[in-house]
C-alpha cells in the first residue's frame, strides 16, 4: 500500500513529537524548559501583531483567526489575546495534545488535529487572520502547501489577512523530507496572490529560508477589474529615505541597499503585484506596503536595484500601468568594500547553547562572504571537520557555515581560529562539552 503524503508527514512529527517537542519547534536546546520555549515566541509574536493594524478596528470579541502548523501551541498562547476566537490546526495529533495542554487555561483557544492537510473543518468567510511560521518549510509536497494557500483563501473573510512564511531559497534538491521541505519562490507568490485575487502586501526576504508574505482577500475578479477603472487622485510622495535610517540616501549594493517611500493618499488597492518603482530607470523590487498610519502616512519598502550607479538618481512609481505619482530624487552613494564579518557562533544543533559546543557540531554565519570556497578553520590548532555552507542571504550576501569539531579536541576551553584566504577571523572561544554530553540532530 502506498503511504500517503499525510501519513508520512504524521509518523515523521508524531515521533518529534515524543522525543522533543519543544526543540523540533524552535530549534533553541535539548530539553528546553517551557517558560524559556514559550519566551522564544516573543519576537515573532510582535511581528505578527504588526500585521494586525492591518485588520479594521472594531470588537476584538468579535475576531478570529486560524495557525496553520500549531505545533504545541507557542504562538496561539500568546496571541489569544487579540482575538476572541483562535483556533489551531496541526496534522500531528501528539503536539494538538500537547497544544491542549497547553491552551487549557484559554477557554476560546481551540488545536484541532487535522489528518487530511486541509481546512475542511472551517466554514467559508470565517476568519479574519490566517497565519504560518516554520512549517511549510517542513512540508515536502508542493501540492499540500498551495493547498493551504487555498484553503487559505476560502475561510478568509473578506478585507482579511494571511501571513505566511515560507522557505525561499533556490530549488536544489532532486526531493524532499518533511524536515527540509520544498522551496517556493517570490515570483510564484505573486503570482497565486494575483490568480487568485490577493491583495498582495509584503514579498520580504526573496531567495531566503525565511520568505514572508502577506496577502489580504479581495472579492473574486477584483484584480482585473481594477485594470479598467480610473486611477483616482495621485498620491504624495512626502520623502524617500533609507529603510533602515532616516537618511535620505542609499547605497548601491549591500544590506542597506533598500528604500522606504512615505505617501499620502495611496489607492487603498495599491498592491505589490500592480506597483512599479523604478530607480534610475532600472525597476527596484518593491518588498512591503505597510498599514496607513496616523495621519494616513503608509510606507513603501524596495530594494535598490543593482548596478546601479551613484549620484541623484531619479524614483518614478506606477500602480497598474499609470503613473502615481510626480517623480522624485534619490541619492545613491557609492557602497563600501566588503569585510566578512562573524555575525553569529553557535552549536550546530543547540543553537541557544550559544559557543558552549554541546552537539560536536558548529554553525556559523558570516556576512559580506565573496567566497566561501576559501573558508577554513581549526580548532585547537586541528582542521574542522566535514565543512558545508550554503548561501542564506544573496544581498548581503551572507553564508551558513557547519562543520564537525576535530578529533583529539577533549572537553573544556578551545579556540577556534577562522581564514578566508589570507584574511583571519577571531578567534573565538569555544567550550567543549563533555562526551556525555554530546547529541545528533537536524540542522536548521
Amino acid at each position: 500500500m502506498t503511504e500517503t503524503p499525510e501519513a508520512r508527514m504524521r509518523e515523521d512529527w508524531n515521533a518529534r513529537a515524543r522525543e522533543d517537542a519543544n526543540y523540533y519547534v524552535a530549534f533553541g536546546r535539548r530539553g528546553q524548559p517551557s517558560d524559556e520555549f514559550f519566551s522564544t515566541a516573543e519576537e515573532m509574536v510582535r511581528a505578527f501583531e504588526r500585521e494586525l493594524r492591518r485588520l479594521p478596528p472594531g470588537n476584538l470579541r468579535a475576531r478570529r483567526a486560524l495557525e496553520i502548523g500549531c505545533g504545541p501551541g507557542r504562538l496561539m498562547l500568546p496571541l489569544s489575546r487579540h482575538f476572541g476566537e483562535i483556533h489551531g490546526v496541526d496534522i500531528s495529533d501528539e503536539m494538538i495534545r500537547l497544544a491542549r495542554e497547553h491552551l487549557a487555561g484559554v477557554p476560546h483557544a481551540h488545536a484541532h488535529h487535522t489528518p487530511s492537510s486541509d481546512l475542511a473543518a472551517f466554514a467559508d468567510d470565517s476568519f479574519d487572520f490566517v497565519y504560518s511560521y516554520a512549517v511549510f518549510q517542513h512540508i515536502p509536497y508542493r501540492e499540500v502547501v498551495f493547498r493551504y494557500f487555498r484553503e487559505t483563501r476560502r475561510v478568509l473573510k473578506t478585507g482579511g489577512v494571511a501571513r505566511f512564511q515560507v522557505n525561499g531559497l533556490p530549488d536544489t534538491a532532486a526531493r524532499y523530507d518533511t524536515w527540509n521541505g520544498v522551496r517556493i519562490s517570490a515570483a510564484e507568490l505573486a503570482a497565486f496572490a494575483r490568480e487568485n485575487d490577493f491583495q498582495l502586501l509584503a514579498l520580504e526576504g526573496a531567495s531566503t529560508q525565511y520568505l514572508w508574505t502577506t496577502w489580504r482577500k479581495q472579492p473574486a475578479g477584483w484584480f482585473e477589474r481594477l485594470a479598467s477603472e480610473p486611477l483616482a487622485e495621485p498620491a504624495r510622495l512626502t520623502r524617500i529615505t533609507n529603510t533602515y535610517s532616516s537618511e535620505p540616501v542609499a547605497p548601491a549594493r549591500g544590506r542597506f541597499a533598500a528604500v522606504s517611500l512615505c505617501f499620502h493618499d495611496l489607492p487603498a488597492d495599491c498592491d505589490l503585484n500592480g506597483l512599479e518603482i523604478r530607480i534610475g530607470g532600472e525597476p527596484a523590487f518593491a518588498t512591503y506596503i505597510g498599514p496607513p498610519e496616523d495621519g494616513g502616512l503608509q510606507q513603501v519598502n524596495a530594494l535598490v536595484p543593482p548596478g546601479i550607479a551613484s549620484g541623484l538618481q531619479p524614483v518614478e512609481v506606477s500602480w497598474l500601468g499609470r503613473l502615481l505619482c510626480p517623480p522624485a530624487r534619490l541619492r545613491v552613494i557609492p557602497a563600501g568594500p566588503s569585510v566578512p564579518r562573524l555575525a553569529r557562533t553557535s552549536d550546530g544543533i543547540d543553537l541557544l547553547s550559544g559557543t558552549r559546543i554541546v552537539t560536536g557540531s558548529v554553525k556559523l554565519v558570516i556576512e559580506e562572504l565573496e567566497r566561501p570556497e576559501e573558508f577554513a578553520a581549526t580548532v585547537e590548532g586541528r582542521p574542522v571537520r566535514d565543512i558545508d555552507h550554503f548561501c542564506i542571504d544573496p544581498r548581503v550576501p551572507s553564508y551558513e557555515i557547519n562543520f564537525r569539531i576535530p578529533e583529539g579536541v577533549g572537553p573544556g576551553p578551545a579556540r577556534l581560529e577562522i581564514c578566508l584566504g589570507r584574511r583571519r577571523l577571531g578567534p573565538v572561544e569555544l567550550e567543549i562539552a563533555t562526551a556525555g554530553e554530546t547529541s545528533d540532530g537536524p540542522r536548521n
